[in-house]
C-alpha cells in the first residue's frame, strides 16, 4: 500500500480497472471481422475502411496526453465516468452512420474517450500500492484485459455473420453503459484533494517539457510502445494475415488472438509470480530473450514454409508471453521517474505509445501486410529496436539497472 494513500484498495479493483483497460482495444479488435461489410455497406474503399482506424488511433494518441493530467487536477473517478459516457455516446452514433466521413469522426470521438481507461488505472494503481504488490496487481490487470482482444473479434465475427456491421458497435455501446454503471458503484476516488497537481497552463508547460524531454523516460516508453507494436502490427493486419494470407473465414479471428492472448496471460502471470524474487532487470531480460526467440522462429517458419495453420500464428503465443512478462516492471519504471505526477507521467506513456500504434496502423501495417514473411521481419525489427532503447537504458544507468553502470 501506498504510504502517501491510506485508501484501502477494494475487492475486485483489478477485474474494474482491467476492464477500463480494454474499453480502448476492444473498440479495434472488435469491428475487424466487419471491414468488408463496412466498406460495402458505406461504399468506401478499403483504404478507406482501414482510415477509420487512424482515425481512432490519432485523437487517442492526442488526448493520451491529457486523460492523466486532467485526473491529476481533478480526481480519477470524475474524469472516468465523463470518458466512458462520451464513449457510449460515440459508439451510438457509429452505429447510425450513413457515410464513411461519419464513422471517421465517430471514430475519432471514440478514440478521444476510449484510451482513458488505460492511462488513468495505471495512476489509480499507483495511487494504491508500491513496489511489487504494484507489479502485481499490474500483471493481474493485464491477465484480465488480455482476454477481451482474443474475444473480442470472436465476438465481433459472430455478430458480424448474425445481423452485420452495425450491431458491433451496438454492443460496444451497451458495453460501455455498463461498464458505466460498474465504475458509478464500485471505483472509489483515489487520490486525496491535497495530491491534486495544478492546471495552470505554466505548470502544465514545465511539466510536459520535463517528462517529454526526460532520455530515460523516453527510452522506456519507446522500449514499451516497441514491444506492443511489433505485436500490434498482427492486429491491425488481422483481416489480411488471416483471411487472404490463411483462408480463414470472418468467424476464425480467434485463430490470431487465441495464441496471441494466451501468450499475453501467461506472462502476466509470471510476471506477477516473479514479482518480489527476481529483480525488476531480470524480468526484464527474460522477457526480451524469449520475444527474440520468437521472433526468430518467426522468421525461420515464414521463410522455410508456405503461409498455413498453425505454424503461421504458434509464434505469436512466445512473443506475447515476452511482452507481457516484461511489460508491468517496464511500466513501472517509467512512472516511478515522476512519483509526484503520476497521472501526468501515465499520459505521456500513453501518448508515446498511441504515436507509435498511429504510424503502423497508417504506414507500417500496409506496407507489411503484403506477406507473411515481411509481418515476420516487421515484428523482429521493431522488437530489436525496443531492445536497443533499453541496452541504452541500461548503460546509462537511468534503469532498470541490470549490471553496473559502464563509463
Amino acid at each position: 500500500m501506498s504510504e502517501s494513500n491510506s485508501l484501502q484498495a477494494p475487492r475486485g479493483i483489478a477485474f474494474l480497472l482491467a476492464a477500463l483497460a480494454a474499453l480502448g482495444p476492444f473498440s479495434i479488435d472488435t469491428y475487424l471481422p466487419s471491414f468488408r461489410d463496412v466498406g460495402e455497406s458505406l461504399q468506401a474503399t478499403p483504404v478507406q475502411v482501414q482510415q477509420t482506424l487512424t482515425a481512432y488511433l490519432l485523437p487517442f494518441a492526442l488526448m493520451s496526453l491529457w486523460h492523466g493530467v486532467i485526473s491529476d487536477a481533478l480526481g480519477r473517478r470524475r474524469v472516468v465516468l465523463v470518458t466512458v459516457a462520451l464513449f457510449a455516446v460515440a459508439s451510438t452514433g457509429c452505429m447510425m452512420a450513413t457515410r464513411i466521413e461519419h464513422l471517421w469522426l465517430l471514430r475519432a470521438l471514440q478514440g478521444m474517450t476510449g484510451g482513458a481507461g488505460i492511462v488513468i488505472c495505471r495512476a489509480i494503481v499507483r495511487d494504491l500500492y508500491d513496489g511489487p504488490s504494484a507489479q502485481r496487481v499490474i500483471s493481474q490487470i493485464m491477465m484480465m484485459f488480455a482476454l477481451a482482444p482474443a474475444v473480442a473479434p470472436v465476438v465481433g465475427g459472430w455478430l458480424q455473420s448474425s445481423f452485420g456491421w452495425r450491431s458491433v458497435f451496438a454492443f460496444l455501446g451497451l458495453a460501455s453503459v455498463a461498464l458505466w454503471l460498474a465504475c458509478w458503484y464500485l471505483l472509489p476516488e483515489t487520490l486525496p484533494r491535497h495530491r491534486r497537481q495544478s492546471l495552470r497552463f505554466s505548470y502544465l508547460t514545465r511539466s510536459y517539457r520535463e517528462v517529454l524531454t526526460s532520455p530515460a523516460f523516453l527510452r522506456v516508453s519507446g522500449a514499451l510502445a516497441l514491444n506492443f507494436v511489433a505485436f500490434f502490427i498482427y492486429v491491425l493486419s488481422a483481416p489480411v494475415f488471416l483471411m487472404h494470407h490463411l483462408g480463414v473465414s470472418a468467424t476464425g479471428f480467434l485463430w490470431l488472438f487465441g495464441p496471441a492472448m494466451s501468450g499475453l496471460v501467461l506472462g502476466a502471470w509470471l510476471s506477477g509470480h516473479l514479482a518480489g524474487k527476481f529483480s525488476a532487470g531480470r524480468t526484464i531480460v527474460a522477457g526480451y530473450l524469449v520475444m527474440g526467440l520468437a521472433a526468430t522462429l518467426n522468421v525461420g517458419l515464414n521463410m522455410s514454409l508456405p503461409p498455413a495453420l498453425p505454424w503461421s500464428v504458434v509464434p505469436l503465443f512466445g512473443f506475447t508471453l515476452g511482452m507481457s512478462l516484461a511489460m508491468p516492471s517496464l511500466t513501472l519504471q517509467a512512472l516511478d521517474l515522476f512519483p509526484e505526477q503520476r497521472g501526468l507521467a501515465a499520459s505521456c506513456q500513453g501518448f508515446v505509445q498511441a504515436v507509435v500504434n498511429t504510424i503502423a496502423a497508417g504506414l507500417l501495417a500496409p506496407l507489411l501486410w503484403g506477406s507473411t514473411l515481411t509481418l515476420a521481419l516487421g515484428m523482429s525489427g521493431l522488437m530489436l529496436l525496443g531492445a536497443f532503447a533499453m541496452l541504452v537504458n541500461q548503460r546509462c544507468g537511468d534503469g532498470p539497472i541490470i549490471v553496473a553502470c559502464r563509463p
